[in-house]
This record gives structure tokens, sequence and C-alpha cells, in this order.
């Protein structure tokens, strides 16, 4: 492995796919610790990860006040990870969607430990994608395909970010990658975390890469999915869009300033 690495796992009301997910993900990658980030599930599941804990060394809670949202949980979680010493940082969902037998492919595309931020030889964010070749989705309606789809294609086209699933949320980040981020100014939610982080890390001059995945929707408990999650992602990149050619525009119009130009 590349390291250290932490998978931070957010749950809110998650008891009944947590357990099956903690041993997944400890059987398929024994050598990882996991960080359950829980928002006072009113279910138990904050009770269970901490039996979880208690019974495994490898497996910690950090238990939130609220339900403050899956970005927020997730700057938690870097936050913990980071200042705990390790070098790897994965997001995986609690549900199931992500499967932790696929973990070690991400992990694999990283590349070995120790390497700068933008360095060739590796990754400094791996995304496990459901729309590059291999990638595929098991057990999902037309309409949430349809959807994911139009809004990766946004995405590409506001931020010019070239790839196939920015909002993807089953990922592996370098340590270094997340320290040159401003995680306290970090405040989007849903699929727009997904793609406000895919973005700092590229125009930090990080290498982000895809590997397919199959993403398997749910069969327990609740999607997490609403209105307002699509609504703040599809206002946010509109916004981070004009912002990003408004800027090229006064970057085009420096040099033409500087040498005169009327």
């Amino acid at each position: 492995m590349p390291g250290r690495v932490l998978v931070v796992v957010p749950t809110y009301d998650e008891a009944l796919t947590l357990p099956g997910t903690l041993a997944r993900l400890r059987a398929a990658v024994p050598d990882a610790d996991v960080l359950v980030v829980d928002d006072a599930s009113p279910d138990g599941t904050g009770d269970l990860a901490d039996a979880a804990a208690a019974a495994d060394p490898g497996v910690h809670v950090l238990h939130r006040a609220g339900k403050e949202g899956l970005g927020a949980a997730y700057v938690a979680g870097f936050g913990w990870g980071l200042a705990a010493g390790y070098d790897v940082l994965v997001e995986m969902d609690a549900d199931g969607s992500h499967r932790p037998e696929q973990l070690p492919s991400l992990l694999a595309a990283l590349g070995p430990a120790g390497e700068a931020v933008g360095e060739r030889g590796g990754a400094d964010l791996v995304i496990g994608s459901r729309w590059v070749p291999g990638g595929r989705v098991e057990n999902w309606p037309r309409h949430r395909e349809l959807l994911s789809r139009a809004g990766n294609a946004y995405v590409r086209l506001a931020l010019g970010l070239r790839l196939g699933d920015a909002t993807a949320g089953f990922r592996a980040y370098r340590a270094a990658a997340l320290r040159a981020v401003d995680l306290a100014s970090v405040e989007s939610h849903g699929y727009c975390f997904q793609v406000d982080m895919a973005w700092r890390v590229a125009r930090g001059g990080g290498r982000v890469v895809e590997v397919p995945i199959t993403f398997v929707e749910r069969t327990a408990g609740r999607s997490k999915m609403s209105r307002a999650i699509v609504t703040e992602a599809l206002w946010k990149v509109t916004a981070w869009g004009v912002r990003r050619r408004a800027d090229a525009v006064v970057a085009a119009l420096r040099p033409r300033a500087r040498r005169g130009v009327r």
C-alpha cells in the first residue's frame, strides 16, 4: 500500500448497512484503518460504530453533534486523519454502493508513497469512476444515470475538468494533496463537494486519475439524494465556471496592459 491508509466513512442512519460494510472493508484491505464519522444518527449507527471500534483496533469513531452534511463530515474526517499522520485518506460510502473489494485498485493507482504533489510517477487523487471504460452501475433507474451523466458533462463544460465522473464519492487522496487544499474554506456538500475537491486538487497542480468501478445501488436504508443537493451542485458549479472564465479574461488582458496596448 502507498503508506498508512485511513478510510473515512461518513454515516447518518446507516445501522442496517454499516456492520456489513466494515466487515467487508477490513477483509478487503486489512492493513487500512477506518474512521467512522457519525452525525449523531438517531437509529443507533454511532453505537454500532463504537462497538466495532471496541472489538477492532483498526476502527475508530468520530462523533459529531448533528447532521451537518457530507462535505463537512469528510472535512472533519480528513482533519482527523491528517493530524494522526496518515499518508492516504479514502472516501467511501457506508451503504454498500462502493465495493470495498475494489479499494485495492484505487490504492494501486496512487503509486508508491512519498512522491510530491503533481509528480508523474503516481497520482494525488484517484477517483473510482462509473463513467470511464469498464465502469458501470447496477440497479439504477434510467433517470438517475441520465442525471449523473448530464451533471458530469456540465462540470466538464463549466470548469474544464477533464474527468468522466467528477461527482463520484469513492476516491483516494494523498495526504500531501489534502494539505495543499484549504480544507477550512470548503463549504460544499453532496455531489458539489466531490466536484469542489477534484477541482481544487487539479488547480493546485495535482494529478487526478480515474479507475473503473462498479457502483451498486443500496439495498437497505434510505438514499440521502435530494433536490437540494442537485440544486446546490448546479448553482455552485455555474458560479465557479463564471469565475473561471472571468479570471481567464483578466489574465488575457493583463499582458496587453503591460505592453501599453490600447
